[in-house]
């Protein structure tokens, strides 16, 4: 089946007064109405619907430099996840004709990771070379294994004080301090 016909072949020439009245009713399809308006070749249909709903490259270019201006490292995901989504942003602001050089990429990396990644930032610092993001991202991804691997295993505690929970009905007695007559009192 040739789903695609209206589409690649021109529109074919309109039936004269001398052809049959079945080919006529073909050839005047009344299913093409709407909000379009007036439009009766398929090829006229679709480029008028795509300029309704036409999108805007610039409000989208500006949501995603939003987000990636507004991405910090959470380590929810981990430090891969959150490379990549930076670097996918910044391929899709590509597609858009806004380009985002390798170098700047790198630093805006490096500034969205945590505090926890201070010693890592310096030593990217110290060295002369420039990274590329494949790079940094399987360096990122060895220092957060490094990270893990130093970090001990804690146990935290939790205790609760004697009758926390238990219901009281009034039956503890409180200690009141004693009044004082404004005179200093030492309790030493």
């Amino acid at each position: 089946m040739d789903l695609d016909y209206a589409l690649r072949e021109e529109e074919s020439p309109a039936p004269t007064d001398t052809d049959a009245p079945e080919l006529k009713e073909k050839y005047e399809c009344k299913s093409i109405r709407g909000a379009v308006g007036e439009v009766t070749r398929a090829k006229d249909f679709l480029k008028t619907i795509k300029e309704q709903f036409a999108k805007s490259d610039k409000a989208l270019a500006s949501t995603l430099m939003k987000t990636l201006t507004s991405k910090i490292f959470d380590s929810s995901k981990g430090v891969h996840a959150h490379i990549t989504e930076i670097r996918d942003l910044a391929a899709q602001l590509k597609t858009l004709k806004i380009d985002i050089s390798e170098p700047f990429l790198v630093h805006f990396i490096l500034n969205s990771l945590p505090a926890e990644y201070g010693p890592f930032k310096i030593s990217y610092n110290t060295h002369k070379e420039e990274w590329s993001i494949t790079k940094l991202l399987t360096m990122c991804v060895q220092e957060e294994e490094r990270m893990k691997q130093d970090k001990p295993e804690v146990a935290h505690p939790v205790t609760r004080p004697k009758g926390k929970g238990k219901k009281d009905h009034g039956k503890r007695q409180y200690k009141v301090p004693p009044k004082t007559d404004g005179s200093k009192t030492s309790w030493i």
